[in-house]
């Protein structure tokens, strides 16, 4: 099982504090951005193989491995459907939101 990484929140006093040239706000652990998708990855794990390429090419780091299966973090995946696009065996699919 993942553990889920410690990192400290960059916070600004005021917008004098924010500096003049673009930088990194810091990790996205605290900027939950699943709220942006439209549409979700679902995995069927009755037809997974549990060959990790979901996991391998996720751009949000937002699948992980537990109990030799892949589980989904929606708090961070946007719904991009590389995962199912990628998945072998096709048991992975992209469904609509449901707000």
């Amino acid at each position: 099982m993942r553990k889920k990484k410690r990192a400290q929140k960059i916070v600004f006093k005021s917008e004098k504090d924010v500096p003049l040239m673009a930088m990194s706000t810091g990790t996205m652990l605290h900027n939950k951005t699943g709220a942006w998708r439209n549409i979700k990855p679902v995995i069927d794990l009755d037809n997974c193989i549990q060959c990790g390429i979901c996991w391998k090419f996720c751009p949000d780091v937002c699948i992980f491995v537990e109990d030799e299966l892949p589980v989904i973090d929606y708090d961070y995946c946007k719904g991009c459907g590389i995962c199912a696009e990628e998945c072998p065996t096709k048991c992975i699919a992209m469904v609509e939101e449901e707000k």
